[in-house]
């Protein structure tokens, strides 16, 4: 009789998104900075063949500047559509950088009817008055099956945030949050240890969670969020650097530095097909 060999245990599949320009930097930052429709396409396609299955976008004003526009968004969406098909999903932001009020913000939101949306818990509802009027918002991306990511900067935005979601506010049973490591405005580069109180035993949980680091040590914060069972962002908005201090050429070196660092560990990157499982699971 043959001993029957176990089946190897299938790979945790980790969720790497690209977010390749933000609303701040310049190609004086980076030469490589993406800006442009073909830019972002273009970006789109190499992040797509180094193991991303999202991208998280932001358009510019002519002058480089940061912009929220339908016309816009749409416009390098369909750019980025005849580039890759639908091998990967497109986000866009909906941050105010300074400019857009939360009812312009939702406004073009609406206008754009995309894929998915970064939705900033301290800019959409900043204080408790506004929360009904956020709540209202997230029934109207849930009719029009939209995905958002709740984007939170601190852990005490997380506890507000499920707060919330137990109120009821929040009409999504398995949201997903992307929780910030490190700062931009002080520069201060993150560490993997920056994500041990969003994860403390007395924090809320979500099932689906990912982490956006700044800093060269991006990677390593992305092996970090993995193991504890979430997902990871990575790319130009928030840092230029490999793990070796090195600057990287482009965003696609980004994603495979971070697609190498869950290879180490035993897992794989997820691609779109089974992003948008997980999405028609939290959007239903």
């Amino acid at each position: 009789m043959t001993e029957q060999t176990p089946a190897a245990p299938a790979l945790r599949r980790v969720v790497v998104a690209v977010a390749p320009n933000g609303g701040r930097k310049t190609k004086a930052d980076h030469p490589a900075l993406p800006t442009s429709a073909d830019e972002l396409a273009r970006t789109a396609a190499e992040c797509l063949e180094r193991g991303a299955s999202m991208i998280h976008l932001h358009v510019r004003r002519p002058d480089g500047g940061p912009l929220l526009d339908a016309e816009a968004y749409r416009f390098v969406i369909a750019r980025i559509c005849q580039t890759v098909g639908d091998r990967i999903v497109v986000q866009i932001t909906s941050e105010a950088m300074g400019r857009y009020s939360p009812a312009q913000q939702r406004t073009v939101i609406l206008a754009t009817n995309p894929e998915a949306v970064s939705l900033a818990l301290r800019e959409l509802a900043p204080d408790e008055a506004d929360e009904k009027d956020f709540g209202l918002f997230l029934g109207k991306l849930k009719q029009m099956s939209i995905w958002p990511q709740f984007i939170l900067y601190t852990p005490e935005e997380a506890r507000r945030f499920a707060s919330m979601q137990k109120r009821g506010l929040i009409p999504f049973e398995t949201p997903a949050v992307l929780f910030v490591l490190g700062r931009f405005s002080l520069l201060r580069t993150a560490a993997p240890v920056d994500l041990l109180p969003f994860i403390a035993p007395d924090m809320p949980r979500f099932s689906f969670w990912s982490v956006c680091a700044f800093g060269r040590r991006e990677a390593a914060c992305a092996a970090a969020a993995a193991l504890f069972g979430g997902h990871a962002r990575v790319g130009f908005e928030n840092n230029v650097m490999l793990p070796t201090g090195e600057q990287a050429a482009s965003n696609a070196d980004l994603v495979a530095s971070a697609a190498r660092a869950l290879k180490a560990l035993g897992m794989v990157t997820q691609n779109a097909d089974g992003l948008r499982e997980q999405i028609a699971a939290a959007i239903r």
